[in-house]
Formats: structure tokens, C-alpha cells, sequence
């Protein structure tokens, strides 16, 4: 299956110069997203995952459907102040400044094997964020899985020391 055939380019949103990969139709699509899931679970198995990270919010529609499929745990990972109780942050760089991940205290255990699945890796630098704040956990991070990646944008040089899994490639 041609996972393109399921995805709309809406150029210059949400600003011009943008070209956004709009994953509405695949979604939508029972069989285009069965074909995703599947995908990513067949790769991810050779990983021997415990838990599925889910970075917000497109990676808890693909990470949760990814973790139900392995017969695993899912855990969300999020902006600052949307979890209740007690939560590790990390705050990271961003372009034009800085944002904050938070991930529940005691989500898993040391050592546990996890995998990031989300929607797109483009820059890197928030699931860079999501890595490091699940290492300083103790968290065995396996691979990021991503169902498109923008292969001109930096991201998979930037997570060089982590094995990455893309579906579908676009150069931006």
C-alpha cells in the first residue's frame, strides 16, 4: 500500500513557506491505518518494547493503537501542566525558545524498553526532548518510529544514537 496516496500536502500552513502533511485521510481510512499500525508493530517487535511513548497529541493516536497492537503499555508524554500529580519535566530549546515535556513520576521502571511512536519527525528536537527526559528516568529507548519524516529537516541526525523507523519520506 501507498501510504502517500493518504496523505494531503496543504502547502503554506500553518505559514507560508510550510508544506504540512495532513494525516486526516489516513486516519480515516480503516485499511491505510491498519497497513500503518501493522507496519510500525512489525518493525517495533524486533525491539522487544515494553512500553509505547506517545509524544501530544498525534503520537497518542498512533502510539496507543501501536501499543494495543503489541499487546503493550501505552504512556503519554505531555505539554506542561495537563497531567495530575507527580510529574518529572524537561525543558528543551525550541526555535524561538523554550517548552517543557512532562511524563507521569512513576510511569515505568528503571531499565524498562521503550519505543516513541508519532506522527512525523521533521526537526528532531522534541522527540530529542522526549529521549532525553525518558533516559533520565532510566528508560532503555529502543527506537523512534514515526509514520512520516521529513529527511531534509535534521531530525534523524539529530537522534543518530537511537534506531529510527519511517513509513513514509518526504525530503519537507
Amino acid at each position: 500500500m501507498n501510504l502517500k496516496d493518504y496523505i494531503d500536502i496543504i502547502e503554506d500552513f500553518p505559514t507560508e513557506g510550510i508544506s504540512f502533511k495532513d494525516i486526516t485521510k489516513l486516519a480515516a481510512n480503516n485499511e491505510a491505518f491498519d497497513y500503518t499500525i501493522e507496519e510500525l508493530k512489525k518493525e517495533l517487535e524486533k525491539e522487544e518494547i515494553e512500553y509505547i511513548i506517545g509524544p501530544e497529541a498525534r503520537g497518542f493516536l498512533f502510539g496507543s493503537a501501536v501499543a494495543y497492537a503489541m499487546g503493550v503499555g501505552f504512556i503519554p508524554v505531555r505539554k506542561e501542566g495537563k497531567l495530575p500529580g507527580e510529574v518529572i519535566s524537561y525543558t528543551y530549546k525550541k526555535e524561538y525558545g523554550e517548552d517543557r515535556l512532562e511524563i507521569k513520576k512513576n510511569a515505568f521502571k528503571e531499565g524498562a524498553k521503550v519505543a516513541i511512536v508519532d506522527d512525523l519527525l521533521a526537526t528532531g528536537g522534541t522527540v530529542k526532548a522526549a529521549t532525553d527526559l525518558l533516559k533520565s528516568m532510566g528508560a532503555d529507548v529502543r527506537a523512534l518510529a514515526f509514520v512520516i519524516e521529513l529527511t531534509e529537516l535534521g531530525g534523524r541526525e539529530l537522534n543518530k544514537d537511537v534506531d529510527i523507523i519511517s513509513l513514509v519520506k518526504y525530503p519537507y
